[in-house]
């Protein structure tokens, strides 16, 4: 990113940065200069070895257990991070689940898990948050959307379900909050190389690359440096926006 980004010292909190994306987003803020506190919900593990790249870098992160699902431990989280930072300046929703099938033969855990926590999830963590940001009358709050919210494919009525509610979501609380000075957008990844999409992109196969024109899959970094793109002061005119970071998916 070309010159000061404004990010140095500023807090950050990102959802679900124990591995793939996440992770990419916390070591990218932390590079920046950012203090991040990322929430995990079980994988200590993997939480561990966010934690030792990123400060194997010299970043500044924390990392707080947390089931965003769970209104009263996200917010729990959230006040934690406050009292050792005293604010929050860029949230960063990016928990989420995949529990792909054919509508008839989901489960109704399939159905529930996904829309708790890619929908919910982000309701509770954000409406945590936002007195924080208003009080600021400052902030940035930037939502892990998917290409599935508007271009979805079989097997995926309750993730595409779940991400074009957290497109109309990153709409509707950008015009709440713009005259709080706090802008709101999301960034929608498509066929990403990480542990989630795995199994996605083994099953489609060549298939799958032939519908991005780039004809390859996106890295979690290149994700990461959109988020951190709308995280800095070189997006303070841009809220309410959806950014697709896909590769240019299902544009043939």
């Amino acid at each position: 990113m070309l010159g000061d980004s404004g990010l140095a010292g500023k807090t950050v909190i990102v959802t679900g940065g124990s591995r793939g994306i996440g992770r990419a987003i916390v070591q990218s803020f932390a590079a920046e200069g950012a203090a991040v506190t990322f929430f995990f919900q079980s994988d200590h593990a993997g939480a561990q070895q966010t934690l030792e790249h990123a400060r194997a870098r010299g970043g500044s992160v924390f990392a707080e257990q947390a089931d965003v699902r769970d209104a009263a431990a996200a917010s729990a989280a959230v006040r934690r991070v406050i009292q050792h930072h005293s604010r929050i300046d860029v949230l960063v929703n990016n928990s989420a689940v995949i529990r792909d099938n054919l509508l008839p033969w989901l489960e109704d855990a399939d159905i529930s898990d996904v829309l708790q926590t890619n929908v919910t999830g982000v309701f509770n963590v954000t409406r945590a948050a936002v007195p924080q940001m208003i009080s600021q009358r400052a902030g940035k709050i930037i939502n892990i959307s998917s290409v599935a919210g508007a271009m979805a494919g079989r097997g995926q009525s309750n993730y595409a379900a779940s991400k074009g509610a957290v497109n109309a979501f990153t709409r509707a609380l950008a015009v709440e909050l713009a005259p709080r000075k706090i802008t709101v957008n999301a960034v929608a990844p498509g066929l990403i190389e990480t542990a989630m999409s795995q199994r996605i992109r083994a099953n489609a196969g060549d298939e799958a690359l032939k519908r991005i024109l780039l004809r390859r899959y996106g890295q979690p970094d290149e994700v990461a440096h959109a988020v951190v793109f709308l995280a800095s002061r070189f997006a303070d005119y841009i809220t309410g926006q959806i950014i697709y970071v896909d590769g240019g998916f299902k544009m043939e």
